[in-house]
């Protein structure tokens, strides 16, 4: 199934985590990006699902005021689903209706398990933290989401894509 993981400069600066489950991207925009530490736990709040054509855009677009904000493709790759109750598997769609996901990635920047958990509601919006679990592609004390800022696709930065925006570009 596949997984990406979008840099997305908005209002805020964020990480989109997409995860395929029945024919969508699965979404959570991770404030602050996922991390390979097993000792770092980080805020993701769900969000729309998206189409499977939306997991290799990147672009530029006019945000609110004018200015411009962009997507590229952080990380991508494919995810085994992992979930499951006293040893039985548990579908995807249910696992996400339950409230707690575990995957396995296998992105060019992350990869190994990872949980999604799902903790309440803030503003309307489902709130859940993700945290790398033990295993394949630990990294303690590493910060990809900070370090990394290129597209795995395309080499481009949110940077370069933005300073490159003219309002007409704009197609989303």
């Amino acid at each position: 199934m596949l997984y990406v993981c979008q840099r997305h400069h908005a209002r805020v600066l964020h990480h989109d985590l997409r995860l395929e489950v029945a024919g969508v991207l699965v979404s959570w925009a991770v404030p602050k990006g996922p991390s390979p530490d097993p000792s770092v736990r980080r805020l993701a709040i769900r969000t729309d699902d998206h189409d499977l054509a939306h997991a290799t855009y990147e672009g530029a677009y006019a945000r609110d005021g004018g200015r411009p904000g962009s997507v590229i493709v952080w990380d991508s790759g494919t995810y085994d689903h992992l979930t499951n109750r006293a040893g039985t598997p548990v579908s995807a769609g249910d696992a996400l209706a339950d409230g707690h996901l575990v995957v396995d990635l296998h992105g060019r920047r992350l990869s190994g398990p990872y949980a999604l958990t799902r903790t309440g509601e803030a503003g309307g919006k489902e709130q859940w933290i993700l945290v790398k679990m033990r295993g394949p592609g630990v990294e303690a004390g590493a910060d990809p989401a900070r370090d990394g800022l290129t597209s795995v696709l395309s080499g481009r930065t949110n940077a370069e894509l933005e300073r490159a925006f003219k309002p007409s570009d704009d197609v989303r």
